[in-house]
């Protein structure tokens, strides 16, 4: 064999045999190559040029935009409104049941805290022509188009039935408002947090199970606070058997809340949030075992345990806004909660892809086809 023999192909005349790779030819590179295949093998039959990269974002920076929202006025904003809700609801009650004390405490609260809310809300917003814009259209699919109706058509509905209850003129317009109140008060309480859950950040788009239920239990705790707070002794039953209710099911769900986001839970347990939820379910269990054992008997205790039940409530609603934002901020519980559910998918379907069809290599080669 003569070196005009070999050539850039191989030698002259001979065709490599079907095991021949290419980096045979170049220095390796095709076993480089092989080996990769290998390494990146998928399941069916398809193969991977490279191994599965790990995610890593530019510079560490967000995945996502967190919400330009303040959370003096946002988180503030969702208890104060949820504290006005669950107040008309309970005032309603008191009024049925002849509490004219607590109904009246009642009422003048709930008018108190619902302006308070709009205050907060059209202060993130910037300016208050903002709010009125907002109620140029009604759209049932934007939890913001249905909270702006329903604040819309709360406030003076709670602004009437306050007045009646303090001034005693116009009994049936009070009541009308009263009952036009507390039907609404239930939506005001827990729109806020279908709202939070309808947006991209983790820690709440991912608990939009339990973040309604969360913010309305809440609500209740507060509303029942603020009814130990205001009312004599006499007639504070009913909320103080509200408050264990609410205090019961405000934990139960933030436990099953933590246990169904996986990862994403951290933000609930570590840095300001952790520390918010922490105090959340300490104070709010203090309020709701003082009130029990002793706010039938004493008028103080009642009234600090009905401190306790308001103050838990809000950092509940602080919490929450923290890990919210905490979620948001770093790329880790973006992309790792959608990578769970796409390998949850892929071991459903049983294809490497998470959906259904076959690839380029299950696909029959026809007679010919290289």
């Amino acid at each position: 064999m003569s070196e005009s023999d070999v050539t850039r192909r191989g030698i002259r005349g001979e065709r490599p045999g079907r095991e021949a790779s290419p980096g045979a030819l170049r220095g390796g590179g095709g076993a480089r190559q092989d080996g990769a295949r290998r390494r990146g093998r998928g399941r069916r039959g398809e193969d991977l040029m490279v191994p599965r990269a790990e995610f890593d974002s530019y510079y560490g920076r967000p995945v996502i935009k967190a919400p330009a929202w303040q959370a003096r006025d946002i988180a503030g904003y969702f208890f104060l409104g949820g504290l006005a809700g669950a107040g008309s609801v309970f005032a309603a009650g008191a009024q049925l049941t002849g509490r004219r004390t607590m109904a009246t405490g009642l009422k003048v609260s709930s008018l108190v805290s619902v302006s308070l809310s709009a205050a907060a809300l059209v202060h993130d917003l910037g300016r208050p022509e903002r709010f009125a814009n907002m109620l140029r259209v009604f759209k049932p699919t934007s939890p913001m188009s249905v909270g702006s109706w329903l604040l819309g058509g709360y406030g003076p509905a709670a602004g009437a039935a306050a007045l009646s209850a303090v001034t005693g003129r116009l009994p049936r317009t009070g009541a009308t408002a009263t009952a036009a109140a507390a039907t609404l008060g239930p939506a005001v309480a827990a729109y806020t947090g279908v709202l939070a859950a309808d947006t991209a950040v983790p820690a709440w788009h991912d608990a939009h199970r339990e973040l309604p239920y969360l913010f309305t239990a809440s609500a209740t705790a507060a509303a029942s606070g603020m009814a130990l707070v205001l009312a004599p002794t006499a007639q504070n039953g009913p909320a103080r058997c509200a408050a264990a209710l609410a205090a019961g099911a405000e934990q139960a769900l933030t436990r099953a809340m933590e246990r169904r986001l996986g990862m994403v839970a951290e933000t609930y347990r570590t840095g300001r949030a952790g520390t918010l939820m922490r105090c959340a379910g300490a104070l709010t269990a203090a309020g709701a075992a003082t009130s029990v054992l002793f706010g039938g008997r004493s008028r103080s205790a009642a009234a600090l345990g009905g401190l306790a039940l308001l103050a838990g409530s809000a950092c509940t609603r602080f919490g929450v806004f923290a890990a919210g934002m905490a979620s948001a901020e770093d790329p880790r519980y973006t992309v790792g909660p959608q990578r769970a559910r796409l390998g949850s998918a892929r071991h459903e379907t049983g294809h490497p892809s998470g959906a259904e069809g076959p690839t380029r290599h299950d696909t029959p080669k026809e007679e010919g086809q290289p």
